[in-house]
């Protein structure tokens, strides 16, 4: 891994260098959309143990339409920009299933053990979807992920909420609502994940499609 600084926002950032094609690749820097270069020929000639390497990166302008991959799109992996949304995070307790549930829909897992590591994550790196898994599961609000679910409005959309939990019943809307999160799957359901990501997935969609509708009509 590599770590770089956005010239924009100073926001660090990291890379897998082993990811990167054998050219020069330009891509938007997940926070503020500044564009940043680096060419992994360069690196490798400077530093043929893949040792940390600064990357240089001049803004130009906010990312075309579209990038980085928001929840939901179909995600290339030919191209970098693709990296920064081919990621699920984990946050509290670690499990294989959870792994396993990620890279099911196509996403790499990331684990923080800590609500505040996550929100540290997420604001850097916006994965596309948030698993939340609590060591304990509590009434709502869920204290100890807090620090996730209170992050801006702006920012939880970049990202699609899931609570797993045991004692929770699957894609109950009214539950999801009071512990503020997309969607909740029982962990007895974890097998299923690919089916009622999606399924939840289609529905968010179309409830934001339906709800930015009547936003633009009350401003017409």
């Amino acid at each position: 891994m590599i770590r770089i600084v956005c010239t924009s926002c100073q926001k660090p950032l990291s890379i897998d260098e082993s990811k990167l094609p054998m050219k020069e690749v330009t891509f938007p820097c997940p926070v503020c959309k500044a564009r940043l270069s680096v060419d992994r020929r360069s690196l490798e000639a400077t530093h043929p143990a893949a040792a940390i390497a600064p990357l240089a990166g001049e803004p130009q302008g906010p990312a075309p339409e579209g990038m980085p991959p928001a929840a939901g799109v179909q995600h290339s992996s030919t191209d970098l920009d693709s990296e920064y949304g081919q990621r699920a995070l984990i946050v509290g307790a670690d499990h294989p299933a959870l792994r396993s549930a990620a890279a099911s829909i196509g996403l790499q897992p990331v684990h923080m053990a800590t609500a505040e590591q996550g929100r540290d994550y997420y604001l850097q790196e916006f994965p596309s979807v948030v698993i939340l898994s609590p060591a304990q599961l509590t009434a709502p609000p869920l204290e100890s992920m807090q620090p996730m679910i209170s992050v801006s409005s702006a920012d939880r959309r970049r990202g699609f909420f899931i609570l797993v939990a045991e004692g929770l019943r699957t894609l109950d809307g009214n539950a999801a609502f009071l512990y503020g999160v997309n969607v909740i799957i029982s962990t007895r359901d974890l097998a299923s994940f690919p089916r009622i990501y999606k399924d939840a997935l289609l529905y968010h969609e179309r409830l934001y499609a339906a709800m930015t509708s009547v936003q633009k009509n009350l401003h017409a």
